[in-house]
């Protein structure tokens, strides 16, 4: 039922579109105690209270693909963590790598390898307070291998769909096949990888050739504690994930994939709510929230703007995609920048190519400020709650010149290999 005129319609979306956005930017709205998730819940609510959008075209507009992916994967990486994959691996890193720069090199490969084949955040939740702990174990300085790990997992999600929550968005809308994807961008994530590692090991070089930092670790409080590893859980566990991933490769539907070895998971015979009090449900409340907005503020906005016109105008589309997604992205979060690219992409001559250059700026310009993505601000939580403060300034020191390097390496990969 429409409550508003067609112009009165057109003017109440903007404004219910631009104040959930600036609620996303700010994180929070004034005098209200509330949340991203939130603020995009209340959005969806606002454009279905005022007729913007229909109940059932709400419905619709929700991508189902890309939120039973991400929810599959939760559970998938949740077993891991439960059957103690994360503290063997990092265990068996201080055993053999423990020397400062190799236990950086190390950090940064796992953050990176693990971000590409699962949820980058979901990754940084389960590492981050291992790093700490091996920190403690080795007495190592904290900041170079938390700002490590927190970039490279945002590097390393460059690499596939199911990297991190905008790609699975991407992949989801623009059907470009998993193998594909990894193809065309697991090469700008090597190479950010190692330009990750030689940026934080030059900018902490004088920390990492220090020799004993027990006082800088022992002022966080932590204890070490010895990992515990479910030996029958974890060998099921990789063995499930490992086949999700052949799946994933092969070509079979990833959602499908995805809620299939979420299910085998949950038949694992470890009590299912274990399962559900680690999932992001706030997460999957943002997205469904924001896939609302957003199709309401097409049909009623975008749709007067001639799109198909501004697309015949992107003469260099990797260029001024990657323009506008760094900017867009630090200012209101890399998920809801992509969704604001939906409508645009598939009127560029070259679709495949813009889905890219989004898929690869977007997750890039996460890495330009601690607020840039939510893996970051998951590292800086987890420490700020050990005792170990990375402060804003702190992080641009890495940031700033990482970002750029990793987005021009892109933009060129993009705009030169042609396969």
């Amino acid at each position: 039922m429409t409550i508003l005129s067609g112009h009165m319609t057109y003017w109440v979306t903007v404004v219910i579109f631009t104040v959930t956005y600036l609620g996303l930017a700010w994180g929070g709205l004034p005098g209200l105690r509330i949340d991203r998730a939130g603020i995009a819940m209340a959005g969806a609510a606002a454009m279905l209270g005022v007729g913007a959008i229909a109940m059932h075209d709400a419905a619709a507009a929700v991508d189902a693909e890309t939120v039973v992916l991400l929810l599959g994967m939760m559970i998938v990486v949740t077993s891991l963590q439960l059957a103690g994959f994360f503290a063997w691996a990092t265990d068996l890193i201080a055993t053999h790598f423990s020397g400062a720069y190799t236990l950086l090199a190390m950090t940064i490969a796992l953050s990176g390898c693990l971000s590409a084949l699962l949820v980058n955040d979901v990754v940084c939740v389960a590492l981050t307070p291992l790093v700490l702990s091996l920190c403690l174990r080795l007495k190592r300085p904290p900041l170079p291998y938390l700002i490590g790990l927190a970039t490279a997992s945002n590097i390393g999600s460059v690499a596939t769909i199911t990297g991190n929550p905008q790609n699975i968005i991407i992949g989801s809308l623009s059907g470009i096949s998993y193998l594909r994807f990894a193809s065309r961008l697991a090469p700008v994530a090597v190479i950010g990888l190692l330009l990750n590692f030689a940026i934080v090991a030059l900018v902490y070089r004088r920390q990492l050739r220090s020799a004993g930092q027990s006082d800088v670790v022992k002022a966080t409080g932590l204890t070490h504690r010895s990992s515990k590893v479910h030996r029958r859980l974890l060998v099921r566990s990789l063995l499930i994930t490992g086949a999700t991933v052949a799946l994933f490769f092969a070509g079979f539907p990833i959602a499908i994939v995805a809620l299939c070895a979420a299910a085998l998971t949950l038949l694992s015979g470890v009590r299912s709510d274990k399962y559900y009090r680690r999932i992001d449900w706030a997460l999957l409340l943002m997205f469904s929230g924001l896939f609302i907005v957003v199709r309401a503020f097409e049909v009623n906005v975008v749709r007067t703007w001639g799109l198909d016109q501004w697309a015949a105008s992107f003469q260099q589309p990797v260029l001024m995609i990657t323009g506008l997604s760094v900017v867009l992205s630090n200012l209101v979060s890399n998920v809801p920048a992509v969704l604001l690219f939906r409508s645009l992409i598939p009127n560029l001559a070259d679709p495949e190519a813009g889905w890219l250059t989004l898929a690869m700026s977007s997750t890039l310009a996460g890495n330009l400020t601690l607020l840039g993505s939510v893996a970051n601000l998951i590292v800086v939580e987890t420490a700020r709650r050990a005792g170990i403060v990375v402060s804003f300034f702190e992080y641009l020191k890495v940031g700033v010149v990482l970002t750029v390097l990793t987005t021009i390496v892109g933009v060129l990969w993009l705009m030169f290999t042609r396969y």
